[in-house]
């Protein structure tokens, strides 16, 4: 099974506090790196961690928060220092695209690699998961989050794997070596004399794909279960003790019991919560909280990677 895990490298809300830093996380796909947000900071941690940036294919701005992209002009700006020339797609809202050009234009500068942008302006107006981003590693959607801007969150499942080929079946059968991609991509060979071998006689089924569900600042939903339903490990914004449910709802998030009463109902296999409060330097009252709702919960604790294993669905 190939890898795929994901590795905080931030988990404060607004301000970078009590040694955390803002919200972003690196997704690896088989080492194809995907940044989720980009506070500032991300490149040092990237450093402190010995994580490849030139590994990055495409970064995801969940919205225009400064805590959630702060960091990216400086990343995008060292990738060129570095030398890529490699494209790098960026998911966001249409304004980031602005905001770069912008602080490009004032510096006289150009970066040496081409930016693709998706945008993700429609997926509030739409109010359903809609397809952003594909390539042969992941397959990513978008989903409406509510907070005080248009925000999304986004599920990154793996891309179907091809059927794994089984030499002892292959040479029972007497399989052509021409034959073998044929029959691990789930395709049945007929030869010109009429022979068929069917792929199922001689191939294993590809791994089941894995999902990694991404749910940052919004105010509990019940929709966010339905977008993140039966995702092995899903993310949740936790900034708040239920103590403090009226300053969540006021500033558009959620509380630590909420985060578990959402993946609860979600029927997720883990929970990770994060993007706490600055005043919080004990998270374990927030972790204590959030497993009234789901016992398997941890804290994104920075420089921590969770691999994400699929979930037990025995109950």
């Amino acid at each position: 099974m190939q890898k795929f895990s994901v590795t905080i490298l931030g988990s404060n809300s607004a301000l970078p506090a009590n040694g955390r830093n803002p919200t972003s996380q690196l997704l690896n796909v088989n080492n194809q790196y995907y940044l989720i947000d980009c506070g500032e900071g991300t490149q040092m941690q990237l450093r402190r961690y010995r994580l490849k940036m030139q590994r990055i294919s495409a970064i995801f701005i969940s919205h225009l928060h400064g805590d959630h992209y702060f960091g990216l002009l400086g990343l995008l700006n060292s990738l060129h220092l570095l030398g890529r020339t490699a494209p790098i797609t960026i998911i966001c809202p249409s304004m980031l695209k602005q905001i770069i050009d912008i602080q490009m234009n004032a510096a006289g500068g150009k970066l040496q690699f081409p930016i693709e942008y998706k945008f993700t302006d429609d997926v509030q107006k739409r109010n359903n998961k809609r397809p952003i981003y594909l390539d042969k590693h992941i397959e990513v959607e978008a989903f409406p989050l509510k907070h005080r801007i248009d925000c999304c969150g986004f599920t990154f499942k793996e891309v179907k794997g091809e059927y794994k080929y089984l030499p002892e079946k292959g040479s029972e059968i007497g399989i052509k070596i021409q034959e073998i991609p044929q029959v691990k991509k789930g395709k049945n060979v007929v030869r010109d004399d009429g022979t068929q071998i069917f792929f199922k006689d001689v191939t294993h089924p590809p791994d089941l794909q894995r999902t990694y569900a991404y749910c940052t600042d919004t105010r509990p939903l019940e929709s966010t279960s339905e977008y993140a339903r039966h995702a092995d490990v899903m993310y949740h914004e936790a900034t708040f003790l239920f103590i403090e449910a009226s300053r969540a709802k006021q500033t558009y998030h959620s509380t630590a019991l909420k985060a578990g009463e959402v993946a609860k109902n979600a029927k997720v296999g883990q929970l990770l919560i994060g993007h706490f409060s600055a005043r919080y330097d004990n998270l374990i009252p927030l972790l204590d909280e959030a497993k009234q709702e789901f016992e398997n919960t941890d804290l994104a604790i920075e420089g921590k990677e969770f691999e994400i294993n699929l979930k037990d669905t025995s109950y």
